[in-house]
């Protein structure tokens, strides 16, 4: 990591603690207790944790996976994750394209699971992007589903960890899973059983 990604992911890191964390005991989406809560989304789609979330992961994603074509993820956490490194990309000439992977296939017209596919190939490699990873189960569904589009999933990138099972479960797949945080940025010990 040079030192300007560093000190762009130190400055991350701070929007993160100061804009998405909070700690206290809370029941998550996965059913699970936990003593913290991060809401990714008031950092990525602030101003400076977007241009900050599109530049450490278009680093990691060329130094990772140079082969990738496309970024997407589950709407609505990886939203702003994608279109941020989509316009980064294209602004260095080297375009990634964004695709969004529903909640629910489109209810009309092409009942479609993702959004975007029109950029893209069949068998083009891509890469995942997710806000936080818990259990790992959103980010299964994705890869299920942009397998099932005909795309090829080199791997998965996120920007927490929370490391409560989900890194293995992803990684049981075959692809690797990256996050540019952990549960230890945010606070000591383990996770509560």
């Amino acid at each position: 990591m040079s030192p300007a990604s560093s000190q762009e992911r130190e400055r991350l890191l701070g929007l993160l603690r100061e804009r998405s964390f909070r700690a206290g005991r809370v029941v998550l989406s996965s059913g699970k207790v936990s003593d913290f809560y991060i809401d990714c989304k008031q950092t990525s789609l602030h101003a400076e944790g977007a241009r900050l979330c599109g530049v450490l992961f278009l680093e990691r994603i060329r130094a990772r996976f140079p082969a990738a074509r496309a970024v997407g993820g589950p709407t609505l956490g990886a939203d702003p994750l994608v279109s941020a490194v989509a316009v980064l990309s294209a602004q260095q000439g080297a375009p990634l394209h964004a695709f969004i992977i529903r909640k629910e296939p489109k209810a009309h017209g092409t009942a479609a699971w993702i959004e975007g596919m029109g950029n893209l190939a069949p068998g083009d490699p891509v890469v995942l992007l997710e806000d936080v990873v818990t259990t790992g189960a959103s980010t299964l569904r994705s890869i299920q589903r942009a397998e099932e589009a005909g795309l090829k999933v080199l791997g998965v990138l996120a920007l927490v960890d929370r490391c409560e099972g989900g890194a293995a479960a992803i990684q049981a797949t075959g692809r690797p899973l990256e996050a540019l945080f952990s549960r230890a940025d945010f606070v000591a010990g383990d996770p509560p059983a």
